[in-house]
């Protein structure tokens, strides 16, 4: 199956600032997370998957208020339960890079237990292959 991008924006709001006033780490990881989510929910039903990890966040540069950040997301390797997804945020009016990484998710049954999701994505453009690759080492 070839993989379509899922892009969601997020508006960088007063309730969203650290004591430096930009935007906390823990509420970046968040969208970070729900934007990988959304990604391996577009491929099977959305109560069958949990994140299992996290594969090294890097912040790149602050985000103040008033910044909307674009996250684009998608699945770049599948396994037998697992489904990994790549996300990108960039500032939307620059496209700065702001954080990019990978996260993992795991297809499971009403009770938590990891099941077959019976899903394979085909790497197409060079980067699908470069981040499909990238995916595989983790």
């Amino acid at each position: 199956m070839v993989v379509q991008p899922c892009e969601i924006h997020h508006v960088v709001m007063g309730a969203d600032l650290n004591h430096h006033g930009t935007l906390f780490a823990g509420q970046g990881a968040k969208w970070f997370i729900e934007a990988g989510f959304i990604a391996a929910a577009n491929m099977t039903k959305p109560e069958s998957i949990v994140c299992v990890n996290v594969h090294g966040m890097r912040f790149r540069r602050p985000a103040p208020a008033g910044t909307v950040i674009r996250f684009v997301s998608r699945v770049v390797l599948t396994g037998q339960t697992r489904i990994v997804c790549f996300v990108r945020a960039t500032i939307s009016k620059n496209e700065q890079l702001l954080v990019e990484g990978f996260l993992t998710f795991v297809h499971v049954d009403h009770e938590g237990r990891p099941i077959p999701h019976g899903i394979t994505v085909e790497a197409v453009t060079p980067e699908d292959l470069l981040l499909q690759k990238q995916a595989q080492a983790l």
